[in-house]
C-alpha cells in the first residue's frame, strides 16, 4: 500500500494501481526499482504531492477501474490538466475526446425528440420491434388488453412507445423521412 499527501488530503492505493500507466508520474514516484523522483515525505510517510486534491479523486478511480468518473460540480478541463500532469496518456485522450464531444453536442443545441406510439398485435411485436431502426428506439411497452378473439386463441394488443432524437434541419433544410420512418409513421397514426 502506499500513502499520498496529495494538497493536504491522503489518499491510499496499492503500488499495482498506480503503476497501470507504467510511464506515469505515480508509477515512476512509487513503482519502479531504482532512484526515485526525489519527491518529499511527510511526518506518516506519505508522498508530498502539490497538487488539487479535487480532481485527484477521478484521476486515481479512471487507475482503479480504467473508466471514466467526473461529478458533475468538477470541469473536465481540471482533470485533463491533472491527468497531463501525472502524464496518463490513455485519460488525457479519454478527457479530450469528452470535452470535444460535448462542445460538439452543445454547439448542436438541445436534443429534441419525436415519439410515436403504435398498436400491434402480440404476433407483430417481436417484428416490429425487431426491424426497428433509422434511428428509432424502443421506449415503453402497454399491454391494452385483447379485443378479438380468433377461435380459441386470444389476441394481445399493445401499445409500443418508440422515440427518436430530431435531426431534421440542416440550415433550413427539411429532409424526407426514410422509407423506414414513414412506415413507422403511418402505424403511428392508426391509433
Amino acid at each position: 500500500w502506499v500513502r499520498l499527501n496529495v494538497g493536504g488530503t491522503y489518499f491510499v492505493s496499492t503500488r499495482q494501481t498506480l503503476c497501470r500507466e507504467p510511464k506515469s508520474f505515480l508509477c515512476r514516484l512509487c513503482c519502479q526499482d531504482g532512484p526515485e523522483l526525489g519527491s518529499d515525505k511527510d511526518e506518516t510517510g506519505a508522498y508530498l504531492i502539490d497538487r488539487d486534491p479535487t480532481y485527484f479523486g477521478p484521476i486515481l478511480n479512471y487507475l482503479r477501474h480504467g473508466k471514466l468518473i467526473i461529478n458533475k460540480e468538477l470541469a473536465e478541463e481540471g482533470v485533463l490538466e491533472e491527468a497531463e500532469f501525472y502524464n496518463i496518456a490513455s485519460l488525457v485522450r479519454l478527457v479530450k475526446e469528452r470535452i470535444r464531444d460535448n462542445e460538439n453536442r452543445t454547439s448542436q443545441g438541445p436534443v429534441k425528440h419525436v415519439y410515436r406510439v403504435l398498436q400491434c398485435q402480440e404476433e407483430e411485436l417481436t417484428q416490429m420491434v425487431s426491424t426497428m431502426s433509422d434511428g428509432w428506439k424502443f421506449e415503453q411497452l402497454i399491454s391494452i388488453g385483447s379485443s378479438y378473439n380468433y377461435g380459441n386463441e386470444d389476441q394481445a394488443e399493445f401499445l409500443c412507445v418508440v422515440s427518436r432524437e430530431l435531426n431534421n434541419s440542416t440550415n433550413g433544410i427539411v429532409k424526407e423521412p426514410s422509407e423506414k420512418a414513414k412506415i413507422l409513421q403511418e402505424r403511428g397514426s392508426r391509433m
